[in-house]
């Protein structure tokens, strides 16, 4: 396979290797894109606009266009209401927001920003555009996501949420992408901006307490009493991220026994063990990554990581150390469906063609309805706004779901409200998510599964997103008859940029990432190791084939 494991992996980074921040930072304000380079362009990908600004990729005229363009479609589509803005803890994040401040306040956007200047997840702005709106009709919120989610610490990311919570959809994102990157070519001529000191005092610039809107909140999500009951021991770790101030008041308020494993933030982010490739990257579903907290399993019933804009999620237990996102998500699934009465009866389960079919199973057990679609959170937007999907995950460990009540709680995804799952879960069941996985696999098959990823250009992933049908000329997968040769999702009939082949007991599936200059192979088999190794090979094959073509 090309995806080839670093002797650094699991090791903390030598010292040589950690960013520089400052020269980073000189990096976002000094140096201009080129719309001219495809690489240097506004380009949203399944969780909005990222780069570096090293690369000419994320810099401050990237921020500045993307900014006018989101005030230019907000007032075409009569938002008017408030914005509200939140940041990650990478060392980009507070300059690309200063950027965005400047602009929005020359625009005469009502803007809110985080009380006290504090940093502030995904779900905490989903949840408050979805709590600012309910009930309205006009003067609708929306918000803007300060964030390259889980990417190395060089890494910039700006993503837009409309007045539905969650990720902007294609239309959107394109026409945002379209008129920035119009606007950088212009020299930036067509963007309003004042300066910073002006735009913090304007009368349109407003704090809000996030923080506690978000955790006040939570009783309605997670049913703390059953975990304050059971006394189960809970640690989190927060990867130095933007939740790292959220935990301490959740165990305070709720009463429950949760430490906090550090409360460091670093935007060099030199306390975590590097990944599979040698990069630090805050993945809260790598072992790589996570040895930190794996290393105290013994410590805690259940603990849990999240990664830097708390979206995403990672499980550690005592009795099988990190469950993988796939493994974790059939146990999550299985349980909520089973302990949230109030749900829709034909409330859905939400998956991504990636993620592992051994959720076919549950949901088939279960009797719900699946929903299989794409890579990208936002194909769940619209069921977790409406309730007729009770949940949706990807094999990236994002997930959302709904109250306890079956109304909605958060569009996007939510790391906090699914990590906090697994304490309710260990505290109702009496058994951990890790020993509740073992008992499903025992009754509906046990998967093996692994996923390579390796480098690719732009021109490479462009041609893996091209992959179709007709280029798969075998009848037979790993030994068995293909089943079904997939380029369009069965749940909504969206193209999903690369290709899912499927037999009876396995499946892979190969597409570019939207958001790193990576490709993605993913293989599932229930049957073995060896048969897992074999879908991979065929996999890799077809893969390489497409990147040799023309």
């Amino acid at each position: 396979m090309s995806g080839r494991l670093s002797p650094l992996a699991g090791k903390l980074a030598p010292e040589g290797q950690l960013v520089d921040v400052a020269r980073l930072r000189d990096a976002y304000m000094d140096l201009r894109p080129d719309v001219g380079v495809p690489a240097q362009r506004v380009a949203f990908g399944t969780s909005g606009h990222r780069g570096s600004s090293f690369d000419r990729s994320f810099n401050e005229w990237h921020v500045l266009a993307i900014t006018q363009a989101i005030c230019e479609y907000r007032a075409g589509q009569g938002i008017d209401g408030p914005l509200l803005i939140g940041i990650d803890t990478h060392g980009l994040s507070q300059p690309a927001l200063e950027s965005a401040l400047e602009v929005l306040a020359a625009n005469g956007v009502e803007t809110m920003v985080s009380k006290g200047g504090e940093y502030t997840p995904t779900p905490a702005i989903s949840h408050a555009i979805l709590t600012y709106n309910r009930g309205r009709t006009h003067g609708l919120a929306d918000g803007i996501v300060v964030t390259p989610s889980h990417n190395p610490p060089d890494g910039g990311g700006f993503k837009y949420n409309p007045p539905n919570g969650g990720p902007a959809d294609t239309d959107i994102t394109g026409w945002v992408q379209k008129r920035a990157n119009a606007l950088i070519e212009g020299g930036l001529r067509e963007v309003r901006r004042v300066p910073l000191a002006q735009a913090l005092r304007a009368s349109t610039t407003h704090e809000h307490d996030f923080l506690d809107a978000y955790v006040s909140d939570l009783a309605n999500v997670i049913d703390f009493d059953a975990v304050r009951a059971s006394g189960v021991r809970l640690g989190v770790d927060p990867l130095g991220g933007s939740g790292v101030h959220y935990w301490a008041p959740i165990a305070d308020r709720y009463g429950i026994d949760l430490t906090v494993v550090s409360e460091v933030v670093d935007p060099t982010f030199r306390f975590m063990s590097v990944d599979w490739d040698g990069k630090i990257r805050m993945d809260p579903s790598s072992s790589h990554a996570m040895q930190r907290l794996i290393g105290l399993k013994d410590s805690y019933d259940v603990a849990f990581a999240c990664d830097t804009d708390h979206d995403r999620h990672g499980i550690v237990t005592r009795t099988t150390g990190l469950l993988l996102p796939n493994h974790y998500l059939s146990v999550l699934v299985d349980y909520l469906f089973r302990h949230r009465p109030q749900w829709r009866n034909d409330a859905a389960v939400g998956k991504t063609l990636v993620s592992t079919a051994l959720l076919d199973r549950v949901a088939k057990r279960l009797g719900r309805r699946l929903y299989e679609v794409p890579v990208g959170f936002k194909w769940f937007v619209e069921g977790l706004f409406d309730g007729s999907l009770g949940f949706g995950g990807e094999e990236s460990a994002g997930a959302s779901f709904l109250r306890r009540d079956g109304g909605v709680w958060s569009t996007d995804k939510d790391g906090i409200a699914a990590a906090l799952m697994s304490a309710e879960i260990t505290a109702r069941m009496d058994k951990d998510p890790g020993e509740l996985y073992r008992q499903m696999t025992d009754e509906l098959g046990r998967p093996v599964s692994e996923r390579v990823d390796a480098p690719a250009n732009t021109e490479q992933k462009a041609k893996l997103s091209r992959l179709s049908p007709d280029q798969v000329k075998s009848t037979q997968l790993a030994g068995e008859k293909i089943e079904a040769v997939l380029d369009r999702a069965p749940g909504n009939g969206a193209p999903i940029g690369g290709i899912k082949v499927a037999s009876a007991n396995g499946w892979f599936a190969a597409r570019p990432s939207g958001t790193e200059d990576i490709y993605k192979i993913y293989a599932e088999s229930f049957k073995d190791e060896a048969h897992l190794q074999r879908l991979l090979e065929e996999a890799q094959a077809m893969v390489d084939h497409a990147l040799n073509a023309g």
